[in-house]
């Protein structure tokens, strides 16, 4: 029976499951409107995922066909992945900010070897062993990442614009760090049980109540603009607590109250990671020599393959910033390109 939970005033979500994955599940949120329901976010691309939000819609008092609009945080397949199918149930439109939607269409045009062969470059440009890098240049098979026909959305999100959901009062808030695209989304509306506070806020992955989101590099093969990731989302979480939201319903774990302590909290230990990185960076490293080096919920060696190399890119997000900062500094002719402390 799929976990339905209402959240009042014409609100709910539905746990629906990311298969092998220790986030366990996408909370997809229903929003009651004048024209039908729309969902914020989908939930992943598997049957079992499929199944799950057909119970819950029908748990709801709907169905999939019912849809009229889905709305994207952002394009990441456990958010994503089942817009496809529902805008094929019912001609649901999907909207997506721009940035994340240039992802879509770059992903969906751009053949799987020929993204492994860009990962595998950029891993060993990091210091990654051969070990790790050699089974991405031998990735061959079509359809071997999750996600790699991904729905093309045909409406975009404005930042600061109302969404056309009728009844209701939405507003995009453009969040970028997680990726360069990710949106909240404010629910301009008095809280249905009086909370203090300024509406609710669809956070996605932007703000959680337990656990801080990946912060990579912007991964572009056609893009060498130098971003800043980490700077980016440091600079949205400050943009949501300002909202002051009575609530915040994100899309995975739970509903929670006080969002600016839990911003404050990120801070708080982006700036920790941070000055950690500082100490490690006594001696030059390189990032992958730094994310082994990084604390993480379990040792190195226990971390598989994948997790690795999301490691690496959350050690480089966190060098691009220090450099930005002016607090480390890539060593010169260093190859692979090492980092040291300023």
């Amino acid at each position: 029976m799929t976990q339905v939970y209402d959240h009042g005033g014409g609100v709910r979500s539905l746990r629906v499951p990311i298969p092998d994955n220790p986030l366990g599940h996408t909370l997809v949120h229903v929003v009651d409107t004048d024209r039908g329901p729309v969902l914020v976010d989908t939930g992943w691309d598997d049957p079992a995922s499929w199944d799950t939000l057909t119970d819950g819609l029908a748990a709801c008092g709907t169905t999939p066909a019912d849809v009229v609009g889905v709305v994207v945080t952002h394009h990441h397949p456990d958010h994503h992945g089942l817009s496809g199918r529902v805008r094929e149930a019912s001609g649901a439109w999907i909207a997506m900010h721009a940035a994340d939607a240039a992802i879509v269409r770059r992903t969906r045009a751009t053949r799987p070897e020929t993204w492994f062969a860009y990962m595998a470059g950029k891993l060993a440009a990091a210091g990654a062993p051969e070990e790790h890098v050699a089974p991405l240049r031998a990735a061959r098979r079509p359809g071997s990442l999750p996600g790699f026909s991904p729905a093309d959305p045909d409406r975009e999100i404005v930042p600061g614009e109302l969404l056309d959901l009728p009844g209701r009062r939405l507003r995009a808030v453009w969040t970028p760090g997680h990726t360069p695209g990710h949106v909240c989304l404010h629910l301009e509306e008095d809280h249905p049980a009086g909370l203090p506070g300024h509406g609710r806020l669809f956070s996605g992955d932007h703000l959680l109540p337990g656990i801080t989101p990946h912060i990579g590099l912007y991964e572009d093969p056609d893009d060498t603009t130098a971003t800043d990731p980490l700077g980016d989302y440091l600079a949205s979480l400050e943009r949501v607590a300002a909202l002051g939201p009575a609530e915040v319903l994100p899309a995975h774990q739970h509903a929670f109250t006080d969002a600016p302590a839990r911003v404050r909290e990120l801070l708080d230990h982006h700036e920790a990671r941070l000055t950690g990185l500082l100490a490690l960076l006594t001696t030059p490293l390189t990032p992958w020599q730094l994310a082994e080096r990084m604390e993480w919920n379990r040792p190195w060696d226990r971390i598989p393959p994948g997790s690795r190399t999301i490691a690496v890119a959350e050690a480089e997000a966190h060098l691009r910033h220090l450099v930005k900062l002016g607090r480390a500094e890539a060593v010169p002719g260093s190859e692979p390109v090492a980092y040291v402390a300023v």
